[in-house]
């Protein structure tokens, strides 16, 4: 459903869960007494008509008396009661089933099903032993997948909750923060800039309370709210001036309100599932997804030859359709999503311990593959310290008529408080205690000012402050030496000011402008349109020094493949004069007039080289962003402010700060507990890891069992009998995955994480082609020593194979583990000593009762001796196949 602006334009919007990430990794949040069931919900009705009414439009003590609400808001039992009944305060709850329903979802898998399927049908036929191995093999599998998982989940989950959007009730007369799904009908909620509305409804008080609604409504700009009764006033969310709505946000001043839906019940919830548009495809989504495809046409392939080529020998159809079975199943890295889940949640718990705080698992990869970062400079080159170094008029010279203007302005303004605001309220020594506020114009990025109105019993003034060429622009008047001296800012005048801003700014100075007017004594409601004809008083000029550590990260960023463009509202000068004091060269400049003029293609081919975008408005913010990704960079932001918020959701990966703002945090996929980029460029290293490890075992599957099951189907060919039993395959298959499940705790080489990586389904079908060939040809050596020198018959071939096919496919992992040599790169000791494990099972599985229902005999001495060399040989081979496949096929 789209909701049309006033100006008839279309409104796209995408909604997000507001205790969920905005890419939704699929874990499930709601449990327990919390679940959706079927909720009553308080409802306002207009007496008489029996037809619902609109909230805002009944008297606050009407709507007090149904929910049963006070001032003082709930206390803790009342608040857990209406919990119980309405469930969680979340637009799409999700229900946390059983820990056995989950457990039989698994077993909806098409090739367990189709197992299960081959288990029965031996069942029917009398082949007791394959019914008994496909049963445990296939227990014993989705059991260690559902554990694995369900660990790795409620381990992502607990750190996702750690971050959720949190609001200030009031509970028994008394402030308390809790996260914003507890929050019940009947609520008292404060509210301040930056902040999410966490529900729907009524406004108790408001002070200058501005909000954001675009989301529901399409209105361009902020609205102000205010406390009262509209009992005329349309259903129409428009004419609510006395409500708010939740997931818009609050842009200025503060207020208090009380809850009157929640959850699904708000007017978000109920157009939500018309508006949610499931966002686009990560990289690493794109990559998983083509890889299955892969995999499949392979499995499709392999099991209709193997299908066609027993058919024409006349095998008996139920001993090749397991065997057809198995070798699918074979040929299926059927771990992968286990691997893949464990291996996030794994570098999402290190990542934790970096100071990152995953909100979406997948994240974890696009970190390590990001090769372009924007940031703001603030906070991050800088160390967010403003001091207020001096206070200018028109003509340079010291001037306490500006300080006191600056001071009146901050002091009073209501909206979000920037670090500059703070640096002049810390001039305590100017008293503004005589001037009273009449009304406000809030901050807003287009504008980039704020304006005050303030009387102190003889005159009312409108203050102004905000950037530099904005102020600079609206004024026509300046001050010469007090507001008694003013002279008109003509040509000249205009041109020794900008000269004066150049020169504060090549000093490193943050400057903002401050003028004002005089308004009549009647003159109550300050609008945009006041802000003319002002009189330009002076210039605050400030000092961010620069983080010490700022040049080793951006440095140490560069050398690991990750170029860092700064993306501020700051003008160029001054982020000139920073790069400069950090010894970072600067390769281009745009401002955003300039990106203003261009095209997104000029724009894109710009962006490329050019590393500070300077004066920019959030939504070029935006543009650099895309511009950057149309170029097919994996494109990072980190932001903490409202303006970043657009920023943070268009980025590959949208990073933010604990202390940010809630719509920063929101929007973002990971939170640093530092604002810091030494610590952007662990987490870096970390997904970096991450994803090593998920491609060892995307690339140790997919060519060690294309090669056994290339082999097998080769061998349908050549031998009288099957290569091996449906029930060999299986638990050959079953003990290979054992020997990999340690991969999510391997090490990763250091040249793996030196630069970003990213899904390459070329190289890893290439790799595929050339490594599983090898496997093949060993294989076929290993099946003309069985039959030529120990004349084996069916039992020992199968046995001779099944140890030879484990054994190789096992220790291959160490030799693929790494691109450099194996006896360089340091395995994990769980992995080593899993693998080792799994290979000794092998070798005396044959002498056991096990082996025997297997149908294994034990091999001759010599055999295993033979085997021995043929596994080393095949080791070496595999080594020099691989190398060669690096120099051949990739360039780093």
């Amino acid at each position: 459903m789209d909701r049309a602006p006033a100006n008839g334009a279309r409104l796209e919007v995408r909604i997000h869960d507001l205790t969920a990430s905005p890419h939704d990794d699929g874990l499930d949040a709601a449990s327990g007494p919390h679940a959706p069931a079927a909720r009553p919900r308080f409802q306002v009705t207009r007496t008489g008509t029996g037809r619902p009414a609109a909230f805002w439009q009944s008297s606050l003590e009407s709507l007090e008396a149904e929910l049963h609400a006070e001032g003082s808001g709930l206390d803790e039992a009342e608040a857990a009661r209406r919990l119980a009944i309405h469930g969680l305060n979340v637009l799409r709850p999700r229900r946390q089933r059983m820990l056995a329903l989950q457990l039989l979802a698994r077993f909806g898998n098409p090739l367990i099903v189709l197992l299960l399927a081959a288990a029965a049908i031996s069942a029917f036929t009398g082949d007791v032993a394959s019914f008994v191995i496909i049963t445990v093999v296939v227990a014993l599998s989705v059991t260690l997948d559902f554990v694995q998982e369900y660990r790795a989940g409620r381990a992502a989950e607990g750190l996702k909750r750690s971050v959720a959007l949190r609001a200030t009730v009031v509970r028994s007369g008394k402030p308390r923060e809790i996260t914003a799904d507890q929050i019940v009908p009947g609520d008292v909620v404060q509210l301040k800039p930056g902040g999410l509305v966490p529900a729907d409804g009524r406004v108790l008080d408001a002070r200058d309370f501005f909000v954001n609604q675009a989301l529901l409504t399409g209105e361009p700009y902020p609205v102000e709210k205010r406390a009262g009764e509209t009992p005329g006033a349309a259903a129409d969310l428009d004419a609510a001036s006395n409500a708010v709505f939740m997931g818009t946000s609050v842009v200025g001043g503060t207020a208090s309100m009380l809850v009157c839906r929640t959850g699904s019940a708000t007017s978000l919830g109920e157009i939500s599932d018309s508006l949610i548009s499931k966002p686009p495809a990560t990289a690493f989504e794109i990559g998983i997804r083509n890889f299955g495809l892969l995999i499949l046409r392979l499995a499709i392939l392999m099991v209709l030859f193997v299908l066609l080529v027993n058919a024409l020998f006349h095998r008996p159809w139920l001993q090749s359709f397991l065997f057809a079975v198995a070798l699918a199943v074979g040929l299926t890295p059927e771990l992968l999503p286990m691997v893949v889940s464990i291996t996030l949640a794994r570098g999402a718990l290190r990542m934790a311990g970096e100071r990152v705080i995953v909100k979406r698992l997948a994240a974890v990869h696009d970190l390590g593959s990001m090769d372009v970062l924007c940031t703001d400079k603030t906070g991050t080159l800088t160390e967010a310290q403003i001091r207020l170094e001096k206070h200018l008029d028109p003509l340079g010279r010291d001037s306490a008529r500006t300080l006191e203007l600056a001071v009146l302005n901050s002091s009073m303004e209501t909206g979000l408080r920037s670090p500059m605001d703070d640096a002049i309220l810390r001039h305590s020594e100017v008293d503004v205690a005589r001037w009273r506020k009449i009304d406000e114009v809030p901050f807003d990025f287009e504008r980039r000012c704020v304006s005050l109105l303030a009387d102190n019993g003889t005159e009312r003034l409108l203050v102004h402050k905000g950037a530099f060429e904005d102020v600079l622009r609206h004024s026509t008047r300046y001050e010469a030496g007090g507001p008694g001296s003013l002279k008109p800012l003509d040509d000249a005048a205009r041109g020794r000011v900008v000269e004066l801003f150049q020169s504060l700014s090549l000093e490193g100075f943050r400057v903002l402008g401050i003028a004002w007017k005089q308004t009549a004594r009647d003159h109550v409601h300050a609008v945009v349109d006041d802000e003319s004809e002002l009189v330009f008083a002076g210039f605050a000029a400030f000092e961010d020094p620069p983080k010490a550590s700022a040049a080793a990260a951006v440095g140490a960023l560069a050398g690991s493949g990750v170029t860092v463009k700064i993306v501020t509202g700051d003008n160029e000068l001054v982020t000139q004069h920073v790069c400069a004091e950090l010894g970072l060269p600067v390769t281009g400049v745009l401002t955003g007039e300039q990106i203003q003029a261009m095209t997104d293609p000029a724009l894109a081919a710009r962006a490329e080289s050019v590393n500070l975008f300077c004066r920019v408005t959030p939504p070029q913010k935006s543009r650099v962003i895309h511009a950057l990704r149309s170029r097919r960079h994996v494109v990072g932001y980190l932001g903490d402010g409202i303006n970043d918020a657009p920023s943070i959701h268009s980025a590959d990966v949208g990073m933010s700060v604990d202390g940010a703002v809630d719509v920063a945090k929101e929007a973002a996929d990971l939170i640093l507990l530092d604002h810091d980029l030494g610590v952007v460029h662990r987490g870096v290293l970390e997904g970096r890891r991450t994803f090593g490890n998920i491609m060892k075992y995307v690339m140790m599957g997919t060519s060690s069992n294309f090669g056994n099951m290339f082999s097998m189907a080769g061998g349908t060919l050549i031998l009288p009998f099957l290569p091996m039993l449906p029930v060999q395959i299986l638990v050959n298959n079953f003990l290979y995955d054992v020997s990999e499940i340690p991969i999510p705790m391997d090490n990763v080489d250091r040249e793996f994480i030196e630069r970003p990586r990213h899904w390459d389904m070329s190289s890893i079908r290439n790799f595929m082609l050339v490594v599983g060939p090898v496997s093949s040809l060993f294989d076929f050596l290993t099946f003309y020593l069985m039959l030529r020198v120990f004349h084996a018959g069916e039992a020992l071939f199968h046995t001779g194979w099944f140890v030879e096919s484990l054994a190789t496919q096992v220790l291959v992992i160490f030799v693929i583990r790494t691109r450099g040599h194996p006896l360089r790169s340091r395995p994990s000791s769980i992995l080593t000593a899993t693998s080792l494990a799994v290979v000794a099972a092998c070798v005396a599985l044959p002498y056991t009762p096990l082996g025997a229902n297997l149908g294994f005999v034990p091999p001759p001495g010599l055999l295993f001796l033979i085997l021995a060399g043929l596994a080393v040989v095949y080791l070496a081979a595999v080594q020099a196949a691989k190398t060669w496949f690096y120099r051949r096929f990739t360039t780093g």
